[in-house]
């Protein structure tokens, strides 16, 4: 007779008690999964670097300053200048982005502008999260840049054709973004209500 290496499995035969004892286990960590669930994305890092930065139940930071940050802009030599900029909560974390239009300081005609969103770093420096504008796209940001209910609104301005004078923009576009699904998804302004 050959004896096997093979332990005798013999007794785990399940029984009632066996499935009744996996169905419990299964059943606990179910309820434990729906419990422990991650938390919500947003346009910060983690939730642990935003703690530590404004201190559990702390006040919230202050927004983020665009003068202090360098900007993705590639302007030959010239400075960059910051001609729009809006504040507000845009990931529900707590804490205010800051929504800056920037371009290069060219000095005459209307360059165009990048719009970006910033927000504070793990050393609660100002630093560019998103690109929302490129200046490739030949735009400007108009007038009425804002951040209201999370979402940021704005008006781009651009041009029909090349034979329109840079200084004299004759398209006009209202545009939202929001944050949603771990990105800024653009859409249309909102129709105004009529009172």
């Amino acid at each position: 007779m050959q004896i096997s290496d093979l332990p005798d499995l013999a007794h785990t035969r399940p029984t009632a008690m066996h499935w009744l004892a996996t169905a419990t286990a299964m059943a606990a960590v179910v309820a434990l999964a729906g419990v422990l669930e991650p938390d919500a994305a947003t346009a910060s890092q983690s939730a642990d670097r935003t703690l530590r930065a404004t201190g559990e139940g702390g006040p919230p930071l202050p927004a983020p300053d665009p003068s202090a940050v360098v900007f993705p802009l590639e302007c030959g030599g010239a400075s960059t200048v910051v001609t729009r900029k809006a504040s507000g909560d845009l990931d529900g974390d707590g804490n205010p982005e800051t929504v800056a239009a920037v371009r290069c300081d060219a000095g005459s005609g209307t360059p165009p502008s990048g719009m970006y969103v910033l927000t504070r770093g793990e050393e609660n420096e100002s630093r560019v999260v998103a690109t929302l504008v490129e200046p490739r796209d030949q735009q400007s940001v108009g007038p009425g840049l804002v951040v209201r209910d999370g979402r940021i609104l704005a008006t781009l301005l651009g041009y029909s054709g090349s034979d329109v004078p840079r200084c004299c923009p004759d398209q006009e576009l209202r545009v939202a973004w929001q944050w949603r699904n771990g990105a800024f998804v653009r859409g249309e302004q909102p129709a105004a209500r009529g009172v």
